[in-house]
């Protein structure tokens, strides 16, 4: 943590949900089976997750009004192109509404219940609104604002989604200076809030493996605040904070 870094100094914590709170590669993985089960070649789970990466930001790019659950039965079928596996539609689009079934990190739920009593909590996420809402199930919190790529018209690491952010948060009066960033994904979130001058805290949920997993790689390294290897880590440096004060 940088010295002069305090997580107590602000009012709002701004999240990336997938990746961050639920364990989207997890579900991906599951979700991909119908496909992976029938292709011939030896895949490895971080390969299935590159290959989804790829597919997935370039569609992000190139369609950025397509809300996600329909953007992912592309990218099943980009797959499914690639590892010369024929598939239908149908299969494609199932794996689109497979969002819900992702399973939350298992601190995620009582670290944001805990959050909750200190700092306004909102989301910032590359997902459809109906997949939210459901993913929120899991999560057990109810945020004080959601932004949504559905909502924005555009996926992050576009700069559109985090200058959204920030106008309608200070419709809230929450202004930037008042925000940490906290998210998993250098290249969905570090990246761009460097750019545009947040606070950032990253959740290194992937310490203990190589790569960047279902995120593409984002070229020069991002600088962030702090670092976590988890939201439970998180929970206890805002408390020994607070004892400590």
């Amino acid at each position: 943590m940088k010295r002069d870094m305090q997580l107590t100094k602000y009012k709002a914590l701004t999240f990336d949900v997938f990746g961050t709170l639920i364990d989207w590669e997890t579900g991906m993985v599951n979700g991909l089976k119908p496909l992976t089960n029938k292709v011939s070649q030896s895949l490895s789970r971080d390969d299935i997750l590159e290959a989804h990466a790829f597919y997935e930001s370039s569609t992000q790019s190139q369609t950025p009004a397509k809300i996600y659950s329909q953007l992912l039965a592309t990218v099943y079928k980009r797959l499914a192109e690639e590892w010369d596996v024929p598939v239908d539609w149908a299969e494609c689009l199932a794996y689109g509404k497979s969002v819900p079934d992702w399973p939350a990190f298992e601190d995620s739920a009582s670290a944001l219940q805990y959050l909750k009593r200190y700092f306004k909590l909102v989301v910032l996420s590359n997902v459809d609104n109906a997949s939210f809402a459901q993913s929120n199930q899991k999560l057990q919190v109810d945020f004080d604002a959601v932004y949504t790529a559905e909502d924005i018209g555009s996926y992050k690491p576009s700069q559109r989604n985090f200058e959204y952010m920030l106008a309608n948060l200070k419709r809230l009066d929450i202004e930037k200076g008042d925000i940490l960033h906290t998210a998993e994904s250098m290249f969905h979130d570090h990246a761009p809030a460097n750019i545009c001058g947040l606070d950032n805290c990253w959740i290194y949920r992937r310490h203990d493996k190589e790569g960047f997993g279902a995120t593409l790689h984002p070229g020069d390294m991002p600088s962030y605040g702090v670092m976590f290897k988890s939201m439970a880590d998180l929970v206890k440096a805002h408390q020994a904070e607070l004892e400590s004060a």
